[in-house]
């Protein structure tokens, strides 16, 4: 039987760039290109890969503004193919670090089903290990690291501290309660639907939450969950809700921030502003943004807790897994709609 040279590869790129609103498929495109698999082609140090699992991720919405400087990415080149954290398995390599077979994870993943990809920053998986295979686009990976950097580095608090995460039930938010609660301190978190207040308060041990959609008066809110004051707050959405916290800090509280939701889809012009820093000075509050590539020097700690964590059941995730490459654009469009369910990924292949 003939060794297949070429496999045809459906990939996701960006046609056009979307400065407001939820993007689509007139921004984000689907094509088939063709990936060589002839050992000549692929350059040294290089692997070819087919991908099985991609995270779907906030901050790419970030990249597709086309705004140089606007939030915290860099436009992504137009017909380029999309990138992500991804997990694959090498089919061919010309690299003496991995093998045919091998289960890599690669941040820099293209939103493919096969590429070829040089193999420096490939991270190989012990695949027979008791750890299920989506945990590594979860707990174990970027939404899990800005969980840890955000509770165990910036935030640090103490036991019975008063913490509060917004957009608790998604990838990141929903690993930092847990985080929080191991800390010994008491947990609430604001999500977007009563299905996922139940989630939170059932499945990962938040002592209260609330569903901002119904609860719209903000501060009315935080003064029912938080008659003490909050001494943490983790900031996954920003404007209102960031602007209501900021009335209910306690002396020497810690804010930080690894994303702002709220204000992704709008043009500078027209997101909201807050209108009471001066709250900062006179509670004396440390309020720090923050990107998890800057404490890398502190993954392979993370690494070693949270597997041990997962291991002993201490740390639970909940994935909402989508078939196929095809279900890229519904799966992120769904990040900024509170249909998602725990952290968003796409199964491209098994």
């Amino acid at each position: 039987m003939a060794v297949a040279t070429v496999v045809e590869s459906k990939e996701w790129y960006l046609a056009a760039y979307a400065p407001e609103n939820v993007p689509n498929s007139d921004h984000l495109k689907l094509r088939t290109v063709n990936v060589s698999l002839q050992h000549d082609s692929i350059p040294d140090q290089h692997v070819v890969l087919q991908v099985l699992l991609i995270s779907v991720d906030p901050y790419l919405r970030s990249m597709i503004t086309g705004r140089v400087g606007d939030l915290y990415m860099p436009p992504h080149p137009l017909n380029k193919v999309m990138t992500e954290f991804g997990m694959g398995r090498v089919i061919r390599s010309k690299s003496s670090d991995f093998s045919e077979s091998d289960i890599v994870i690669y941040p820099f993943c293209p939103v493919a089903e096969y590429c070829v990809i040089p193999s420096n920053f490939l991270r190989k998986i012990d695949s027979t290990a008791d750890i299920a295979l989506p945990n590594y686009m979860s707990a174990l990976g970027v939404p899990g690291f800005t969980a840890w950097v955000a509770i165990e580095v910036i935030g640090d608090p103490k036991p019975g501290s008063n913490v509060f995460i917004s957009a608790a039930a998604g990838g990141v938010g929903m690993f930092a309660g847990q985080f929080a609660k191991l800390k010994g301190c008491r947990v609430v978190g604001s999500t977007g639907s009563d299905e996922k207040v139940q989630l939170l308060k059932d499945e990962f041990g938040f002592d209260e939450a609330f569903n901002y959609r119904k609860e719209t008066d903000f501060n009315a809110a935080l003064t029912k969950y938080f008659p003490n004051g909050i001494d943490l707050y983790l900031d996954n959405v920003g404007g209102e809700m960031l602007e209501a916290v900021l009335n209910h800090v306690n002396k020497g509280a810690r804010i930080p921030i690894s994303g702002m939701m709220s204000q992704y889809n709008t043009i500078p012009s027209e997101r909201k502003g807050v209108k009471n820093l001066l709250n900062l000075v006179g509670k004396e509050v440390k309020m720090e943004g923050f990107l998890c590539g800057s404490f890398l020097d502190r993954f392979g700690e993370f690494l070693q807790q949270m597997e041990t964590y997962l291991k002993e059941d201490k740390i639970k995730s909940k994935h909402e897994i989508n078939q196929g490459i095809e279900s890229f654009l519904d799966s992120f469009v769904s990040l900024f709609s509170s249909s998602n369910h725990g952290k968003v990924i796409v199964q491209v292949a098994t």
